[in-house]
């Protein structure tokens, strides 16, 4: 810890975080007592007045479950296409040998130091090509502030940051930190977030899960942001699931999409309050398309759309399957059948039955682009139009970068009446998406219909 003034005094004019405490490592059972000490130490008002005030976390607790990178490089990399969670399982073996064969490495099938550097090395290359977007584990590091930068700025609050590593399992490391992003506008005030970071295997993890929930603040709001695949099943996620308020997905990172989104609506079933980030990305899209249909005689013409076209990044359909659960679940559409093909462009065919036994017939695009950003499956455009050519329904939202070129030369019996441009969220990563999300918690309804819809849609392929 930081006691000097002078040190302290540097490190606030050469950064934007105070390091209040760097990450320390200490016993499970010495946790509470060196959280303690840290602000006993430091003091409420600082060293003689001579430092600024620190808020301690005193909003909520966030638990955030993340799986090392060796599953997420190897998946991104095609040689693994399980569920990202830590385990090394027949699946996980099976890549790491496949890989170390290819590039001539002693095929182990774990994640020596060797194969792990290879790995990040082959990753950065796809990253130069324009192949692939941020690293995949970029998102929080065990001595790392940037989501305590990105959530303290508004909320001081507890992080505890689970890592289920693949290896031998030598039990559960535990550190302890503290961090304060500073405002801009005054450095009077330090507002902290806690740090509790525990790594080991997903079994060892899942051993000492029964302790977890007392590091949870009593009394205030506990999210839990799941950053691996959602599995109904894992001991782990099911013991943090029942205490906390909120459990956070993001689909965007969904290696298996269909089966992925049919866990949530399993989870939903049970009663677990989901949020997905990736739902939240789609607001724009959505207040586009209600605000289309705004005016009285186009409201009336919402019962003659059908047909759909979506056009995404291809990659992940989940942002163009939950926009469509979204729309069929407002207007009352029930899926009747669903198929795909895959080729340069991946193309999802859905029908529905309307109201009065109207068909309606969906088609999803995933159109391959050349600059991949770093939310795999953007919405770049939807056309929704009639086939009765006296029906003022026609409508066209493109993004600012995709433009409308493919909706504009689509074939149908009826142009569009109106086109929109949607204005991209202005942060769509999930750090920024996230600070959103813990305003609120609960269950949420718009969601949970849609969600529902998408997992009818699958259960017809089944």
């Amino acid at each position: 810890m930081i006691n000097d003034k002078s040190k302290t005094t540097m490190a606030l004019q050469a950064s934007t975080i105070f390091s209040l405490q760097a990450p320390k490592d200490i016993s499970l059972n010495e946790i509470d007592a060196e959280l303690n000490q840290i602000w006993q130490s430091y003091g409420i008002t600082g060293e003689d007045g001579g430092l600024p005030s620190a808020t301690r976390a005193t909003t909520f607790t966030l638990v955030v479950y993340e799986p090392e990178e060796t599953q997420y490089l190897l998946a991104a990399l095609g040689f693994y296409n399980g569920p990202i969670d830590g385990i090394l399982g027949p699946q996980m073996v099976a890549a790491l040998r496949e890989f170390q064969k290819k590039h001539s490495l002693p095929e182990t099938g774990t994640a020596t130091p060797e194969t792990l550097t290879i790995l990040r090395e082959e990753f950065a290359k796809g990253q130069r090509n324009g192949s692939g977007g941020e690293h995949p584990a970029a998102g929080l590091s065990s001595g790392s502030p940037r989501i305590a930068d990105e959530i303290a700025l508004r909320n001081p609050c507890r992080i505890i940051a689970l890592f289920p590593i693949a290896g031998e399992d030598e039990g559960v490391k535990a550190q302890v930190s503290a961090y304060c992003p500073i405002q801009k506008q005054s450095s009077s005030t330090l507002i902290c977030c806690e740090y509790i970071t525990l790594s080991g295997t997903a079994a060892a993890l899942e051993r000492i899960g029964g302790m977890i929930p007392a590091l949870l603040i009593g009394g205030l709001p506990k999210f839990l942001w799941w950053k691996a695949t959602p599995d109904p099943n894992n001991g782990l996620f099911k013991r943090l699931a029942a205490v906390c308020n909120n459990v956070i997905v993001d689909s965007c990172n969904f290696n298996e999409p269909e089966s992925d989104l049919l866990h949530l609506q399993e989870l939903v079933e049970t009663g677990v309050p989901l949020a997905d980030l990736n739902w939240r990305r789609l607001a724009s899209w959505q207040e586009l398309t209600a605000e289309a249909y705004d005016s009285p005689n186009r409201r009336a013409a919402l019962k003659e759309i059908d047909r759909v076209t979506i056009d995404y990044e291809k990659g992940n359909p989940a942002q163009a399957l939950l926009f469509l659960g979204w729309l069929a679940s407002r207007l009352q559409w029930q899926p009747v059948s669903y198929e795909k093909e895959s080729g340069d462009y991946d193309i999802t065919r859905i029908r529905f039955i309307a109201q009065e036994q109207r068909q309606v017939e969906a088609e999803l695009a995933g159109v391959p682009v050349a600059d991949v950003g770093d939310i795999v499956g953007d919405l770049i455009a939807l056309r929704l139009s009639s086939t009765n050519l006296q029906a003022d329904c026609g409508t066209v939202i493109c993004s600012e970068t995709g433009g409308c070129m493919r909706m504009e030369t689509h074939g149908g019996a009826q142009s569009a009446g109106l086109f929109q441009q949607v204005t991209s969220l202005s942060e769509q990563k999930a750090e920024a998406l996230l600070s959103q999300q813990v305003q609120r918690w609960g269950r949420e309804s718009l969601f949970e219909e849609s969600l529902g819809v998408t997992a009818n849609i699958f259960k017809l392929a089944n």
